[in-house]
């Protein structure tokens, strides 16, 4: 048996637990950011599970503006941590700049990567169950959440026999625009 052979299963369940609060900590600040309804179900789940490490970094790190530079800091440092603790299983340690760029990159990936992925899911739940027909917790948060993204492209492009195509013009501007800016960042797993 080689090292991989225990390695690999502890480094995928290190990145699963962290990508997991990490997940959930950016969408609470973007969540924050596009100014949803925390008495949304969902939304109350999010503040839940963030509170007891948001709670005690806001007394040192008050919010500057609309920025909440809690969450920033926690996501930074949650980020450097996995980072360095899966780096270090599977190479080496590597140096505090690199590690601060990885995972500025890392979180600007998520960026993209939730809205790209919650721009999907609500254009899969409209045909599904169409905005007005029910209530769905789900389906308003992502509504809040992709509307900054979508007004935009709304005003720009007719709606097309009933289809509304902005979501397709939002995703490939959102996925140009990764593809643009992530590169710049190194990747170290």
């Amino acid at each position: 048996m080689t090292g991989d052979y225990f390695i690999n299963p502890l480094v995928f369940i290190i990145n699963t637990l962290f990508n997991f609060y990490i997940l959930v900590l950016m969408l609470r600040l973007i969540l924050q950011w596009v100014r949803a309804n925390f008495y949304n179900p969902v939304a109350k789940f999010l503040v839940t599970i963030t509170q007891p490490l948001l709670h005690p970094l806001r007394r040192s790190l008050p919010p500057i503006g609309n920025l909440d530079t809690a969450s920033i800091v926690l996501l930074l440092a949650l980020t450097i941590v996995k980072l360095t603790i899966v780096s270090s299983l599977i190479s080496s340690t590597p140096s505090l700049p690199l590690l601060l760029l990885a995972s500025m990159g890392d979180l600007i990936g998520l960026v993209f990567e939730v809205f790209k992925i919650s721009i999907i899911i609500q254009a899969i739940l409209s045909w599904v169950a169409p905005a007005p027909a029910a209530y769905n917790p789900i389906t308003t948060l992502l509504y809040s959440l992709n509307e900054p993204l979508l007004r935009p492209a709304r005003n720009v492009i007719p709606l097309m026999g009933g289809l509304d195509l902005s979501p397709l013009v939002v995703l490939l501007g959102l996925q140009v625009v990764s593809m643009f800016i992530e590169p710049l960042f190194p990747h170290l797993i």
